[in-house]
């Protein structure tokens, strides 16, 4: 799967002047590496402390899709450029087309929670405002030593946005939603596992994300696919029944399928061997 690296022209030469010399500026882009099956999506722009900008989006849009259409991969990893996770979106980019600004840079965020593969968040920094979001929307988060959850956009005057107040509410609950939109409570990693923000407080949130994705990489990938969007339905089920029903057609398929015979086989071959 290709990079997804902005493409910049180079600029004209000019004589060197030492006295004038600056470092290079520091790219733009969304990284995408594989390490074995498993996608690893970095959004990095570290002088903007890795905010959300249009741009940015867009790429994280495409990064997304190039995983789910990647027959290799079977899960995906977010995380940011070190020391930060996310600041959010990049109000500065918006200029007049406010909302159309804001729709677009949603749309990131968007890719990444409606995304058919499993998904871990690896917050490595501070996730702030609209980077909140980029953590709920992925199904699992781990936190590092050096995470912070902020989502400070009432304290900026700024009404919450991008399906960040139904996303919170659900893994949050009310209280605990209430808690850090309302009352601008701020976590770090030890006190958003407390709270269920994360599943893990971890002291490499990168690692363990890639360990815990591969383990969803290595199952058939069209059985994952199935099974998390059979999750996302139940979910809002109001019976086992309806659940027992709905899971009974996707089971027997998955008892038919050549990944089963084999995995049973070898399952059996393994039990054989020990005895």
């Amino acid at each position: 799967m290709a990079d997804s690296a902005t493409t910049q022209a180079p600029a004209t030469p000019r004589p060197a002047d030492p006295s004038s010399a600056q470092a290079p500026a520091a790219a733009r882009e969304i990284r995408v590496e594989r390490q074995g099956r498993v996608a690893v999506i970095t959004v990095s722009d570290p002088a903007r402390r890795n905010a959300m900008a249009v741009d940015l989006a867009g790429e994280l849009v495409e990064a997304i899709r190039d995983a789910e259409r990647d027959e290799g991969v079977g899960a995906v990893v977010v995380t940011g450029e070190p020391p930060a996770f996310c600041a959010g979106a990049d109000l500065s980019q918006l200029g007049a087309s406010k909302e159309d600004g804001l729709r677009t840079i949603y749309q990131g965020f968007l890719a990444v929670a409606q995304c058919t593969l499993p998904t871990v968040a690896a917050v490595n920094g501070a996730a702030v405002g609209a980077g909140v979001n980029l953590a709920l929307a992925c199904d699992l988060r781990l936190a590092g030593p050096k995470a912070r959850f902020d989502s400070r956009f009432l304290q900026l005057g700024l009404h919450p946005g991008g399906g960040y107040t139904w996303m919170a509410n659900r893994v949050l609950g009310p209280q605990g939603a209430a808690a850090v939109t309302l009352f601008g409570e701020n976590l770090g990693a030890e006190e958003a596992e407390r709270a269920g923000l994360v599943w893990r407080a971890v002291d490499d949130p990168l690692a363990t994300a890639v360990e815990l994705a591969g383990r969803a990489a290595d199952a058939p990938r069209d059985l994952v696919i199935t099974t998390k969007r059979t999750m996302r339905v139940t979910a809002n089920q109001a019976s086992q029944l309806d659940a027992v029903e709905l899971e009974i057609r996707a089971q027997v398929a998955s008892l038919e399928s050549p990944a089963f015979a084999e995995r049973l086989a070898a399952l059996k071959a393994r039990v054989s061997g020990a005895k």
